[in-house]
């Protein structure tokens, strides 16, 4: 994986670029926003993490102006922006190259499948940190994890999976295969439903919500998320997730996740993609997932969305 196209120049595509242009790799950066991508190819990207800070060169320019052939393309936009990233490459879309998503909640890669033939997909899931600061600058301190695997079959291009894993492990990004990616995929979709919508309709870091009215919901959210997903064929572990929650609250209390950034700053959430996401998956099984699908109106409606 030596040329790298990486489609959304926010913390999380800032900070995938430098690790791997440090990593050896030709990596461009791709985004809609032509004067970050002057700054970002003028200055390169400021990365502060656990190593120090250093200045570290890279490419940026609109998709359109991007020359395959391309051995792999990155994508982290929203997930509302998905579908336009994804037209935005079509043009690297030879039967060579291969698309991983990292994207936060569920149906990303089934929008890139529209393009891309589903056996060039691989998709996954990080907890690695990362905050933008200025539009060049990023940090990332402390541990993080990625977890890829197929988009379809178990054992379908390994040595793709393998291609991945070694480049990112190369490049300071801990990577591990999974046999089945589903399972922390939902996992982490079931975390955010149960912290993001509410930390936004309450306006409040995650500390905040470790009051007992609170954890009622986020409990009944993720008992919701394990028996939708479950009816699905993905069986997940509901300890697990509780301790993920636990932690948060815990040790994040000043954290405002992302969903609650972007409603301040009045961007579009991803709730379609998280909450959303999950009612439309219960609602293909019969089932009622209502404390998970009122956080999603509630959202809506602060959206002022139909």
């Amino acid at each position: 994986m030596r040329k790298i196209v990486i489609v959304g120049a926010g913390a999380m595509g800032c900070l995938f670029a430098a690790r791997l242009v440090e990593g050896g790799h030709d990596v461009t950066l791709v985004d809609v926003d032509e004067s970050r991508l002057a700054v970002l190819g003028r200055d390169g990207i400021t990365l502060s993490d656990d190593q120090g800070k250093r200045s570290v060169p890279v490419k940026a320019m609109v998709a359109p102006k991007v020359i395959g052939p391309i051995d792999l393309v990155l994508l982290f936009t929203k997930g509302m922006h998905s579908a336009d990233a994804v037209r935005s490459v079509a043009h690297l879309a030879n039967g060579k190259t291969f698309v991983l998503t990292l994207q936060n909640g569920l149906g990303n890669a089934d929008i890139i499948a529209a393009v891309f033939d589903p056996n060039q997909i691989l998709m996954g899931v990080t907890d690695v940190p990362a905050d933008l600061t200025l539009p060049a600058t990023v940090s990332s301190h402390g541990h993080g994890h990625i977890w890829i695997g197929n988009y379809v079959g178990e054992a379908a291009f390994c040595d793709s999976l393998r291609a991945v894993e070694s480049a990112f492990n190369h490049s300071n990004l801990a990577t591990e295969i999974v046999s089945d990616i589903r399972v922390p995929i939902w996992e982490k979709v079931a975390f955010n439903a149960a912290l993001n919508p509410l930390a936004t309709i309450l306006q409040v870091s995650a500390g905040r919500l470790s009051v007992q009215p609170a954890r009622s919901i986020i409990s009944a959210i993720l008992t919701e998320v394990v028996v939708t997903a479950k009816a699905h064929g993905v069986t997940l572990d509901q300890a697990s997730i509780i301790d993920k929650v636990n932690f948060a609250l815990a040790n994040q209390k000043d954290h405002k996740p992302s969903m609650l950034q972007d409603r301040i700053a009045g961007r579009a959430t991803e709730i379609e993609f998280i909450n959303g996401a999950i009612a439309r998956a219960a609602q293909e099984k019969g089932i009622a997932v209502p404390v998970t699908e009122t956080l999603a109106n509630l959202i809506r409606v602060m959206e002022n969305r139909e």
